[in-house]
């Protein structure tokens, strides 16, 4: 299942109603963190949880997690089809492309990720699954826990999701990273 386009999904039916985060936390008794990290692609709603979400939206549970499991053998995501992504909100300034959002039951998640200079997010998060990272341009700091990793140009990273953990850009130039997050299976 595409557990990136559900979170898109359940975000856009919050949005399309107006509702805050809070105002769907109450509708569902989950708490405003825990749909915010189900947004943002943090963590994936357990099924109870899933449906708690749908009733709250008005919608069927199958509406909500309908065509998630299309699979296709190949797609292409021409540069100009990238999908803008919100993640690390309010306040975050990094921006994330969705690489490919067209195939909507996969196992890895790649994105784009521009970070401008001296740029983070605010707290080091974890994430279920697993990540791999590649510097594109620029430079960044990578901080896990009490380890911290200066990279540049060229270089790989490959982490456990469950380290807390952020990307600060360094330089006077946005950093340009390819991250590919990963479940578990």
């Amino acid at each position: 299942m595409n557990l990136f386009l559900l979170a898109q999904r359940i975000k856009a039916l919050r949005q399309e109603r107006g509702w805050t985060l809070r105002q769907l936390a109450a509708r569902t008794e989950l708490t405003d963190s825990v749909l915010s990290k189900v947004e943002n692609f943090r963590v994936t709603p357990s099924l109870p949880a899933l449906a708690r979400i749908a009733e709250a939206l008005g919608v069927k549970l199958s509406e909500l997690v309908e065509g998630l499991d299309n699979r296709p053998r190949l797609v292409v995501v021409r540069a100009d089809e990238r999908l803008g992504v919100q993640r690390d909100r309010p306040g975050s300034r990094l921006v994330y492309e969705a690489l490919a959002h067209k195939r909507a039951a996969k196992i890895m998640e790649p994105f784009l990720v521009t970070i401008p200079p001296g740029q983070a997010r605010r707290e080091l998060l974890a994430h279920e699954g697993e990540e791999f990272l590649m510097v594109l341009e620029g430079g960044v700091r990578y901080e896990a826990g009490e380890d911290v990793h200066e990279l540049r140009a060229g270089d790989c990273l490959y982490a456990d999701g469950a380290v807390k953990h952020r990307v600060i850009s360094r330089g006077k130039k946005a950093a340009k990273l390819l991250i590919v997050f990963a479940g578990r299976t």
